[in-house]
């Protein structure tokens, strides 16, 4: 953000310009946007809390840059406003419980099963800001998508998108959780929204009871070294042997906590090409995907997030996921293949799972 004077503006003025961010957002794809004051509330101690408990484990990032991830005029000096905005992206049609029940199957987190939502959202945001940046000129914009430390759940919760439920994901009452978040910090003061103050989840625990991993310490509350898209994600070492045949046929990422989510039935499908599945991911065999070579897994995940975890962190996820599935002729084949892989990380994971199926590495 640069240092520009800011012009005078009149309040009907700012009034009329955020009805049009509404209409241009919604152009653009997102299925929602709201403005809240450059403040994260009671956010920040909490993040304080967790952190000083050790539950981001390994995410050594998420205790770096000092206050500015709670505090965005930290970030951004001079940030006035802060607009979050909503982007849909369950697929359609789509029948991820159909493919956790077939333990043949590998279930892929429906957020990764097509491009990644980093450069679209990212794109599309800097249109938006463009375009208010040529209506009210003299102010400043910049365009987040987890490309800094954000505390974007909790801008959101204060832009009135959701509340945050027990299973610390943004709830939209009409919508559900399955969706992107992106934000623009401004230093036009445009008129803010309500905070989504009221909690919706009541007396439900769906979300905390269904966890594989039993990683909600308490409602609000996660473990992420407990949690499956960390451990399949996040985490590079090996998966806490006690843990592995409680990940089921989950091989990047977990949506058990909002699969069951009473409000998810409300959820939309996305209408964005590019977040419709590639490749068959979302109904792939665990032995078909653990015979790609590195070259077939570079080239069939080209432009998605799952490069995130390596090649050698998804023939982990995946060696897991065989472990766990029936002993089937494919299954132990497909093990065997691996069981002299290079990689000290793979065979460990490897030997683990042709035990579980009472074979000798």
């Amino acid at each position: 953000m640069t240092d520009r004077d800011s012009a005078p503006v009149r309040d009907s003025q700012l009034q009329e310009l955020k009805r049009e961010i509404r209409a241009w957002a919604r152009e653009l794809g997102f299925s929602d946007v709201g403005v809240t004051r450059a403040d994260t509330g009671p956010h920040g101690e909490r993040l304080r809390q967790w952190l000083a408990k050790g539950y981001h484990g390994e995410m050594t990032y998420m205790a770096q840059h000092g206050d500015k991830r709670y505090t965005p005029t930290s970030l951004v000096p001079g940030t006035v406003r802060v607009l979050s905005v909503r982007m849909d992206y369950l697929p359609a049609p789509d029948s991820p419980k159909q493919v956790l029940t077939n333990r043949e199957r590998a279930y892929i987190s429906r957020y990764t099963l097509g491009r990644d939502y980093h450069k679209l959202l990212r794109k599309r945001l800097a249109t938006l800001a463009r375009r208010i940046d040529e209506a009210l000129q003299g102010f400043d914009y910049r365009a987040f998508v987890d490309s800094a430390p954000v505390l974007e759940r909790a801008l959101a919760q204060r832009a009135g998108l959701g509340w945050i439920g027990k299973n610390t994901m943004l709830i939209h009452p009409k919508a559900g959780s399955f969706f992107f978040l992106g934000e623009i910090f401004t230093s036009a003061p445009l008129p803010e929204d309500a905070p989504f103050e009221r909690d919706h989840c009541g007396r439900c625990s769906a979300c905390l009871d269904v966890c594989p991993t039993d990683a909600f310490v308490a409602p609000h509350l996660l473990d992420a070294r407990r949690c499956i898209s960390y451990l399949t994600i996040e985490l590079k070492g090996p998966i806490p042997e006690a843990l592995r045949p409680k990940l089921g046929n989950r091989v990047f990422g977990c949506d058990d906590c909002q699969l069951v989510c009473p409000w998810n039935r409300f959820s939309r499908p996305t209408a964005e090409p590019d977040f419709q599945p590639r490749h068959g991911l979302d109904n792939a065999t665990l032995a078909e995907l653990f015979l790609w070579s590195e070259e077939e897994f570079l080239a069939r995940t080209e432009g998605s997030a799952i490069r995130r975890t390596g090649y050698q962190g998804w023939l982990r996820n995946l060696a897991v996921g065989l472990g766990n599935a029936p002993t089937t002729i494919p299954v132990v084949e497909a093990l065997r293949r691996r069981a002299d892989h290079p990689s000290e990380l793979v065979r460990e994971h490897v030997h683990w799972a042709l035990r579980r199926h009472g074979l000798t590495p």
